[in-house]
């Protein structure tokens, strides 16, 4: 059972890889990087929020070093986005905003919700059960790599000012934490994860924001 739950986080872990780097290399070719930036930017979104947690935890070298599997995955995806969108550049003229938009939007809800919960679960395996830690592990590890997108693209990060994207990390951190002895890790995983995506999901559909003054 042990080993099944396992095999489950690691399938998890390669989605949000797969994921977080096909939103990383979507801002990277709209910002009209080539194919180093783009890889660059693909590996940082994927495996950056992993190596702040691995910092914070003193869990050194970082997973992405031990584990080499997750950068060659966000490699590959970034490589194979370019070259898709590179033979279809013609026809996706004037579309790409709007592809770009929706597209990293979907990506990056599913990122924030994996890597928020296997943020919680890397913690809880190292032997911490402090709650604000699991927590605050759990959130950076969904937000690190896309704040570090962000800044390397000089864009406004978007944790700063796109509908409800750290809340979205928090809530479902705090029902990965909070129903991890209830219900089990794996089904407190899953369940904090979907809370994310969903809150994600709804908060671009319908245009959630937190108060700013104008």
């Amino acid at each position: 059972m042990e080993d099944y739950s396992e095999l489950i986080i690691f399938m998890m872990e390669i989605v949000g890889t797969i994921a977080f780097a096909s939103s990383g290399a979507m801002l990277a070719m709209q910002k009209n990087m080539d194919l180093f930036g783009i890889c660059v930017l693909g590996v940082v979104t994927s495996v950056g929020g992993g190596v702040i947690r691995d910092l914070i935890l003193g869990y050194t070298p970082p997973n992405m070093f031990r584990m080499p599997v997750y950068t060659i995955v966000a490699l590959v995806v970034s490589i194979l986005l370019f070259v898709l969108l590179y033979m279809r550049q013609n026809l996706l003229q004037g579309k790409i905003a709007v592809v770009y938009d929706k597209i990293m939007t979907f990506f990056d809800a599913i990122g924030l919700g994996i890597f928020t919960v296997v943020g919680v679960n890397t913690a809880r395996s190292l032997g911490y059960d402090q709650n604000f830690l699991l927590i605050f592990v759990g959130v950076i590890t969904g937000v690190g790599g896309g704040l570090l997108r962000d800044v390397m693209a000089q864009e406004k990060p978007y944790i700063l000012t796109k509908h409800i994207y750290a809340c979205a990390s928090i809530a479902g951190a705090l029902v990965c934490v909070y129903s991890g002895s209830r219900i089990g890790n794996l089904v407190s995983m899953t369940a904090g994860a979907a809370v994310v995506i969903v809150v994600r999901l709804l908060a671009m559909h319908y245009r959630w924001n937190l108060p700013r003054i104008q």
